[in-house]
């Protein structure tokens, strides 16, 4: 214990003091001691220090983002699959496509506002670099990649899921995928049929995770049932099956 105590301390007081703020700022951002500062300072360096002859060509975040873009697709397909159990793997490849890209990646570094952090060339400062979205991107699944290889999966596991727990409201997320809703109102308005309506049937679970099943009538007939964790959610796959009853 001791020896590791000493080693973590050899470590962080080895650290050029430039960089002693932004490691401090990362272990509060993912709520876990750093055991190698030096991985998560590469995770932020761009690729414009390579200018500077004292770094090699693999001292930018950019191997650490190769890494980190492979766990976070583990993460996200992991969050996915047990939120959506009722769900096909055609919906659930369009869910993670849309968690993981480009956009999403540069709003969960905005987030945690690692455009204060990035390290960069002396060329490249006050060229706006850090605020760049393909950058904001490459940074996060580097610092992704830092902390799988400085504390494990579960780490970046659980820092990843708290974060898009917080900053993402996934079911909203899935109904853009396909709005069954619309389409099925949009057939009934084609077909000079009512205008869809949904009614909660029962709804269980303790308040913090409850379970709704709903039914949708079009002309007072109930043309299908879904159930889900929120209205909207059981109202969407109610409305899929009034969809694939209605082409059969």
């Amino acid at each position: 214990m001791f020896d590791k105590l000493r080693a973590y301390f050899n470590k962080h007081s080895e650290l050029p003091s430039k960089h002693q703020k932004r490691i401090e700022q990362i272990e509060r951002m993912i709520d876990t001691p750093i055991d190698d500062p030096f991985l998560f300072i590469k995770a932020l360096r761009h690729r414009s220090i390579l200018a500077d002859d004292s770094f090699s060509s693999t001292d930018s975040y950019e191997r650490l983002e190769f890494l980190g873009d492979a766990v976070l697709d583990l993460i996200v397909t992991e969050i996915i699959y047990y939120e959506y159990p009722d769900e096909n793997e055609g919906f659930l490849t369009k869910l993670r496509a849309k968690l993981v890209k480009g956009d999403a990646l540069a709003d969960y570094a905005r987030h945690l506002k690692l455009s204060e952090i990035l390290v960069l060339g002396d060329r490249a400062r006050g060229q706006g670099i850090e605020f760049s979205k393909s950058v904001l991107a490459d940074v996060f699944e580097a610092l992704i990649g830092a902390i799988y290889l400085d504390s494990g999966y579960e780490s970046a596991s659980r820092f990843v899921k708290k974060l898009i727990k917080k900053h993402v409201d996934i079911d909203s997320l899935s109904e853009t995928l396909d709005n069954y809703k619309s389409l099925l109102l949009e057939y009934a308005q084609a077909n000079q049929m009512a205008i869809p309506r949904y009614e909660v049937i029962k709804e269980y679970g303790p308040g913090h995770d409850k379970t709704f099943e709903v039914k949708v009538l079009v002309d007072n007939q109930e043309m299908g049932q879904g159930k889900g964790k929120s209205k909207k959610e059981a109202e969407q796959r109610a409305a899929k099956s009034a969809m694939q009853s209605l082409e059969d």
